[in-house]
């Protein structure tokens, strides 16, 4: 005989009560996949998916407050996105420190939640208008807050997501690569409010024709822009050097198969070789080419300065930018630096991650000690740096030593001055666009992308740089010890480029633009502008939220 209960505890939960309580989850899934997707690099660029990528988290705070949801859940589904999006398009930060990179994402996607927090309180607090507003204003003013402060990881900057499709963001040569980001939010917003505002126009063309225009006419600007720019100024013939020598296993006298120093300058000098002509007037090598510590003081009696300089001889006219490490000396502690290290052998010291010009065989070189250090890798907030510098590590520790200026390599060729950024500070927009307003005509990026393995990160590197030649309208030389060694012109289109993991020598003529762009002249006024307008609406939203505490109960 068999039983029929009518407890509705017993039934199976309807399908539709199953994809709502699944719902939250999948839709902050899907934004972070759609911006996984949109970004560089994949086999064909997806960038356009940026456009709509927020659309699902958009959607996805939208329900939650209308169920009723608390800040604090609403703060934990905003995590998950984010902390998807950071895992599936940054893991390979792992690839060199897997401590680094998983701190990296658990805490660059706890601070991106900051702004979307604050997006959701002044929602709530002033209303869905000002609401929204508020939403790219908040984002723009924390990014440009990321490209200054100690913790600084710009690496996913909306505006950096157009780099595979950078004929859409010609107009970057204005507004720089927070323009993207404004473009994304603003298209991003408008197309929720098309899907989802309620009540919604009845017209299907008033409905879209916000977002639609939003997204076409920016992209139609870029095109004409595009279009109609041609190379600017005077050539000259430049080389670049691969010589691929693994970090891991063979750069480092720590390596197991370590190449020693003298046969590394052997390679560089031979691959350099193979690609002159007489007509060449500037070679690259790659960040750290040089790697043993040069000290500045006494730069010139190192044997290895010594054969540079000799090889430069049976070239005149040719001039060599290469990466070094090297040590400055401080007679004292009242001239040293606050990142200078003590030893009773050396006294007060500094170690950079140093490039260095040499004018031809004979001349002072320069230097230029890099600027924008890797947090954690080579600079330590300095919340911890009074307590690491008290530390016994058995080594090097606490933050290299940098400068504040930017210095620009004049060479002896006419209208030819470089610009020469060291690996990581290619990503900074505002940093670059320094260097050109100091009178630089040239970029040269000198890196060691080899620490990512084969990996996304090497790739989108090199795509940022073609951002970095729109928003300057200069050329790009690049080279790269292991990772992509480049020329990219001023349309940010690459010209030649080299294989990853190989050793290679380009040769190109490029061109030396002296016109400065707006966005060159009168630097960064998005990201300030930004800051400015967060500051104040979070004021009013605090505002809002005591008036309303401070109202009786009904």
């Amino acid at each position: 005989m068999t039983t029929v209960t009518n407890n509705p505890t017993l039934a199976p939960a309807p399908t539709a009560g199953r994809l709502a309580y699944w719902l939250p989850s999948l839709l902050a899934l899907l934004s972070a996949v759609l911006l996984w997707l949109g970004w560089p690099v994949h086999p064909a660029p997806l960038a356009l998916v940026l456009l709509v990528a927020w659309v699902p988290f958009l959607r996805l705070e939208q329900l939650l407050v209308q169920r009723g949801a608390s800040g604090w859940k609403v703060f934990r589904y905003t995590y998950l996105s984010l902390l998807l999006w950071n895992a599936f398009t940054t893991y390979w930060v792992s690839y060199s420190t897997l401590g680094g990179g998983i701190t990296a994402v658990i805490c660059n996607a706890l601070m991106m939640s900051a702004p979307v927090m604050a997006f959701y309180h002044t929602k709530r607090l002033a209303g869905p208008v000002l609401g929204y507003l508020s939403l790219p204003v908040y984002w723009i003013g924390f990014e440009q807050l990321h490209l200054h402060w100690d913790l600084t990881w710009p690496w996913l900057t909306l505006g950096n997501g157009f780099a595979q499709a950078n004929y859409l963001v010609q107009w970057y040569e204005y507004t720089g690569f927070l323009g993207g980001s404004v473009w994304m939010w603003a298209v991003n917003i408008l197309a929720f409010l098309a899907l989802y505002r309620q009540p919604a126009p009845t017209s299907l063309v008033r409905r879209w024709l916000a977002p639609v225009v939003a997204a076409v006419l920016p992209i139609a600007v870029s095109l004409i822009i595009g279009s109609q720019y041609q190379e600017k100024g005077a050539a000259a013939e430049v080389v670049v050097i691969q010589p691929n020598v693994d970090p891991y296993l063979e750069k480092f006298s720590s390596t197991p198969n370590f190449i020693p120093y003298d046969e590394q300058l052997s390679r560089l000098i031979r691959l350099t070789e193979q690609q002159l002509t007489p007509q060449t007037k500037l070679v690259l090598w790659p960040e750290t080419a040089l790697e043993e510590s040069y000290f500045e003081q006494s730069f010139d009696a190192n044997p290895k300065v010594q054969r540079v300089r000799s090889f430069l001889a049976q070239h005149p006219g040719l001039e060599l930018i290469t990466g070094i490490t090297s040590i400055r000396m401080y007679p004292s502690k009242e001239t040293a630096t606050p990142t200078a290290r003590f030893r009773d052998d050396l006294g007060y010291y500094d170690v950079s991650n140093t490039a260095v010009h040499f004018p031809g065989a004979t001349g002072p070189v320069t230097f230029y000690h890099k600027s924008r250090l890797v947090p954690g890798v080579e600079k330590v907030p300095v919340a911890l740096a009074s307590l690491i510098n008290n530390i016994d590590l058995g080594g090097f520790v606490g933050s290299y030593g940098s400068q504040e200026e930017r210095t620009v390599f004049q060479t002896a060729t006419p209208g030819l001055r470089m610009a020469p950024s060291i690996c990581y500070e290619s990503v900074y927009g505002d940093f670059m666009a320094e260097y050109v307003k100091n009178g630089a005509t040239l970029i040269g990026i000198i890196t060691n992308d080899g620490w990512w393995s084969d990996s996304p990160g090497h790739r989108q590197h090199v795509q940022y740089a073609t951002l970095r030649a729109i928003e300057t309208r200069r050329d790009v030389a690049r080279s790269a010890n292991t990772g992509i060694s480049a020329f990219i012109n001023q349309k940010g289109e690459f010209l030649v480029r080299t294989a990853w993991w190989t050793q290679d020598a380009r040769r190109y003529t490029v061109h030396l633009n002296t016109e400065q762009t707006f966005y060159v002249r009168h630097g960064e006024l998005i990201g300030p502008a930004c800051q400015a307008l967060a500051a104040l609406l979070l004021g009013f939203t605090v505002v809002q939220g005591v008036r309303r505490r401070q109202q009786p109960a009904i």
